[in-house]
């Protein structure tokens, strides 16, 4: 049985505000736009574009239609081509696999090095995948925990327990 960890407002709060202030700090990049990975980084890229004034747009990876998920990396990419610098937020790197891909139909479609970053509020050091900033470290070597961010806290316990259950590597 995994251990589910919450998230509370409180924390999601905190982790939007350090990955803002790593933003404001970073005097050599300043992304014209915060994008949301969809499902996860829907809700926190939603806080960051108030925290830090910058707009927001969306991709929403985990729905696997092309049109919600591949044409806009496509469009995307192409901003970047015209001097646009693009920051993608998801709630957790953890396997890096959704970076990974994004990386990949990014470069695919065009997307010009180095206006492109990554941005989560937990990231496991044991991941495929760097991200840029970061709230908060995990090791998966270490902590199995199965997190439960705010806005799937609403879900019922059985559908977070099978979405737990969908990545048994992560939390064994």
């Amino acid at each position: 049985m995994p251990v589910f960890t919450p998230i509370s407002h409180e924390q999601l709060v905190a982790d939007v505000l350090a990955i803002a202030a790593a933003i404001h700090a970073d005097r050599d990049w300043k992304p014209d736009f915060i994008i949301g990975i969809g499902r996860g980084g829907l809700s926190p890229a939603v806080y960051l574009s108030h925290a830090t004034g910058m707009p927001m747009l969306s991709v929403d990876h985990s729905s696997q239609v092309h049109d919600f998920a591949d044409a806009p990396l496509e469009r995307l990419a192409e901003r970047t081509r015209a001097g646009e610098k693009l920051l993608f937020l998801d709630d957790i790197n953890d396997s890096g696999a959704t970076i990974a891909k994004l990386r990949t139909k990014l470069a695919a479609a065009g997307a010009t090095p180095g206006a492109v970053r990554f941005a989560t509020l937990l990231d496991n050091a044991t991941s495929s995948q760097r991200v840029d900033y970061a709230a908060r470290a995990i090791d998966r070597t270490v902590t199995k925990d199965w997190f439960v961010f705010p806005w799937e806290a609403v879900a019922p316990a059985a559908s977070i327990a099978a979405d737990a259950a969908e990545m048994p590597d992560r939390i064994a």
